[in-house]
C-alpha cells in the first residue's frame, strides 16, 4: 500500500533555491547595515515560557488569538515566539549587559493567522533593538537604520509613518477618552469592534473593518493628550529625521499591534504593494518592557521587518535582484569516481567552487550535467589522464550557443588549482 504524500502545514512553505539564496542575501545585507552602526547579533530560543509573550499584552491578537502554545513534558506552558522584542528584553533582564545594548536579530516567528500575501504562519524577520537609553536621538537612530536598509535594498517607494503614544500616563488618558468616545458610538462598531472596545480601545484605531474605521474617523487625537515632556521627545525625533533627510508623515491613528509601546511608534509601508498588505516593518519605544520581564527599569527602542514582505516590495520595484552564484568547476570522472572526490575536495580547499556527478555515469551524461550546472570550466579525468598525471581542462563558455570558445588543454595534476585560479583572475579583470 502506497503511503499518502504529505504536504506542508497550511500557512507554511518550503523555500527552495534560488529563493532561499535571496533570503540569505537579504539577511546578510541587513547584518552589514546593522553592524556598521555598531549592532551585534543575538540569537534567542525559538520557544520561550508563554509568560514572556503574555507581558506583551493580553489584549493583543498576537497573544489572545495567534500564539502557538504547548505544554512540555513537565507541563510547563511554552510558546513558539510570535515576535522577538520580548525575548530580547527577557535576555537583557537575564544577562544585564552593558548599556546601551545594540543588538540585531534574524529568524523565524510563528503566528496562527490567516495566510495572505507575504504573510505565513511561519515567517522570517530581521530587526534591531537599542536597550538602555531614553534619548530621543536613539529613536532617530533606529528609524534611520530601518530607512537606510530599505535604501540599501534599492526600495524607493517606501513611506515612513510615525506617531507618539506619549508616556504611560498620556496613553492611559488617551485610552480612557477613546473608551468614552466609542461607547457613544457602540451601535456603529462591528461585533469584533465591540469586543475590542471592552479590552483595549486603542486597538480600534488600527482596525481594518470598514464600520470600525468609519466610527474612528472623528475619534480623539493622541496629540491632545501628550504631556509637555512627551511632546518635546516627539518633536526632537521629528527634527532629527528632518536633518537626516528622511521623509515622514505623522499618522495619529498609528498605535501598532503590541501593548508595550510608549512614545515613538512607526511603520514602513510600500506604495508598490496592495494597501491592505503594504506594511514591510515597524517598531517603536517600549520603556516598560524590560521591567515587566523581571529586569530593572530600562528604556528601549527597536523595530522588526518582515523578510517576505520586503522581498515582495523588491519584486514590485524590480529591486534587489540577486544573481545565482556561478559555479567554477564541474569534475568529470569516467574511471570510477574516487578521483573526482579527491580533485573536487582539493579544488574547494583552494577556495574554488566545484561540483561533480555520481553513480559512475557515462562521459556523455556527465558532460550534460556539467553543461546544466553552468560551470565555467570542466575538469576531465580518464584513463589517459590518470596514467600521465594530468587532467583535461575544458572551457565551457559558448559562442552562438554552439562551440566552446577555448580549446581544451591538458595540465599537470599538481598545477590544477594554480591554473584555475589564474584563469578566473584573468576573467575577473577582463571587461564583459
Amino acid at each position: 500500500m502506497q503511503t499518502a504524500r504529505l504536504a506542508t502545514p497550511r500557512g507554511t512553505r518550503d523555500v527552495l533555491p534560488p529563493a532561499s539564496e535571496r533570503i540569505r542575501s537579504l539577511t546578510g545585507r541587513f547584518a552589514e547595515t546593522a553592524q556598521r552602526a555598531g549592532f551585534r547579533q543575538v540569537i534567542t530560543p525559538i520557544f520561550e515560557h508563554a509568560e514572556v509573550f503574555r507581558r506583551v499584552g493580553e489584549s493583543t491578537d498576537i497573544v489572545s488569538k495567534e500564539m502557538y502554545e504547548f505544554r512540555d513534558k513537565d507541563q510547563r506552558l511554552m510558546a513558539l515566539r510570535p515576535e522577538l522584542t520580548a525575548p530580547l528584553a527577557r535576555a537583557f533582564a537575564n544577562h544585564r549587559p552593558r548599556t546601551p545594548w545594540r543588538v540585531w536579530y534574524e529568524g523565524p516567528q510563528f503566528r496562527y493567522e490567516k495566510p495572505q500575501a507575504g504573510r505565513y504562519r511561519q515567517f522570517n524577520q530581521v530587526g534591531a533593538e537599542l536597550i538602555g537609553s531614553d534619548d530621543p536621538q536613539a529613536d532617530a537612530e533606529m528609524l534611520a537604520l530601518a530607512w537606510r536598509f530599505c535604501e540599501a535594498l534599492g526600495l524607493r517607494q517606501v513611506i515612513l509613518l510615525i506617531n507618539s503614544l506619549g508616556s504611560p500616563a498620556d496613553r492611559a488618558a488617551f485610552s480612557s477618552a477613546l473608551g468614552s468616545y466609542f461607547a457613544r458610538r457602540l451601535g456603529d462598531l462591528s461585533e469584533q469592534g465591540r469586543a475590542t472596545l471592552a479590552v483595549n480601545p486603542l486597538r480600534l484605531l488600527d482596525s481594518k473593518r470598514p464600520e470600525d474605521r468609519l466610527a474612528a474617523a472623528a475619534a480623539p487625537d493622541i496629540a491632545e493628550f501628550l504631556s509637555k515632556e512627551a511632546a518635546g521627545h516627539f518633536q526632537t525625533v521629528l527634527d532629527a529625521l528632518g536633518r537626516l533627510g528622511i521623509p515622514f508623515a505623522i499618522e495619529p491613528r498609528l498605535v501598532r499591534g503590541l501593548d508595550y509601546y510608549r512614545h515613538t511608534t512607526f511603520e514602513l509601508r510600500s506604495l508598490a504593494l496592495d494597501g491592505a498588505q503594504d506594511a514591510v516593518g515597524g517598531g517603536g519605544r517600549y520603556d516598560g518592557l524590560v521591567a515587566d520581564l523581571g529586569g530593572p527599569p530600562t528604556p528601549g527602542v527597536g523595530f522588526a521587518m518582515g523578510v517576505d514582505r520586503l522581498l515582495l516590495a523588491c519584486d514590485a520595484e524590480d529591486a534587489f535582484d540577486v544573481q545565482e552564484q556561478d559555479l567554477d568547476i564541474f569534475v568529470v570522472d569516467v574511471i570510477g569516481g574516487v578521483e573526482a572526490t579527491l580533485l573536487a575536495d582539493e579544488i574547494r580547499q583552494a577556495g574554488i567552487s566545484a561540483e561533480r556527478a555520481f553513480d559512475k555515469r557515462s562521459m556523455k551524461a556527465q558532460m550534460k550535467a556539467a553543461d546544466r550546472s553552468g560551470a565555467r570550466f570542466a575538469l576531465l579525468i580518464g584513463a589517459e589522464e590518470l596514467a600521465s598525471g594530468t587532467v583535461t581542462l575544458r572551457d565551457m563558455r559558448r559562442d552562438d550557443g554552439e562551440a566552446p570558445r577555448g580549446a581544451q588543454v591538458r595540465i599537470p595534476r599538481g598545477a590544477v588549482c594554480e591554473e584555475i585560479l589564474r584563469r578566473l583572475a584573468v576573467e575577473a579583470r577582463t571587461p564583459a
